[in-house]
């Protein structure tokens, strides 16, 4: 069995300001204060955005607050769907890969992002690119503040789903940032770059990536680390 694990925010679909506007409706609910500025986020889990994020504001978050921020950024996500789907988008070729790679023999296709599970469902299902997802199998933002955890994590759920022996050699991470190829390489995983967010194919080949391409149209490179 060869394993998949996508990245969501960048890799498959950009939410053009969507995302931060209810990240920042959801922060000002839960701790009374108005957003001023965000934490980075490239490649950060959830729960580090929100702690930074608050830090930056005088605020001291603790796991609570957090988890009242997540289930409220849940909410506003399925509130504002129609304006994530009307304002996003998939991103070119991501469908066409996750149908291709559905048609290999032996490939499972889950999640590693830096989002809460809930907000993971609703960005792929708004834009139909959750059919070929083993979502359960997935490592999500509540999982762990570590990325490299994350990875760990899905490579655990998935060998307790499936009966089909895979080792980490098998499993290969898709990501558009430094911290996938990190996070990645920690997990003893292959990592395929992709040069669909801010970061470009050098920093990507820098940060040590197994390989890396502009983007998603070509599926040629995917199919051969695959292979």
């Amino acid at each position: 069995m060869k394993l998949v694990l996508w990245d969501i925010d960048h890799t498959l679909i950009a939410t053009r300001g969507v995302g931060r506007e209810l990240f920042g409706k959801a922060f000002e609910e839960v701790t009374g204060t108005i957003m001023r500025e965000q934490a980075i986020v490239d490649g950060m889990t959830e729960p580090v955005i929100f702690r930074e994020t608050a830090e930056l504001h005088g605020i001291r978050s603790d796991r609570a607050m957090f988890e009242d921020f997540a289930r409220r950024s849940a909410d506003l996500h399925r509130l504002h769907a129609h304006e994530l789907r009307e304002r996003g988008h998939a991103l070119p070729g991501a469908a066409a890969a996750l149908a291709a790679l559905a048609e290999m023999e032996g490939v499972v296709q889950s999640v590693v992002t830096g989002n809460i599970r809930p907000v993971a469902e609703i960005k792929l299902q708004v834009f139909g690119l959750d059919t070929h997802i083993r979502l359960p199998y997935g490592g999500y933002g509540e999982d762990h503040d570590d990325r490299a955890e994350l990875v760990r994590t899905a490579i655990t759920r998935t060998r307790h789903a499936t009966t089909l022996p895979f080792t980490e050699a098998d499993v290969l991470l898709i990501g558009d940032t430094p911290a996938d190829v990190a996070a990645g390489r920690a997990a003893g995983v292959r990592v395929l770059g992709v040069a669909t967010g801010r970061t470009t194919t050098a920093e990507l080949d820098k940060a040590g990536a197994t390989g890396v391409i502009p983007g998603l149209e070509n599926l040629q490179p995917l199919r051969a680390l695959l292979r």
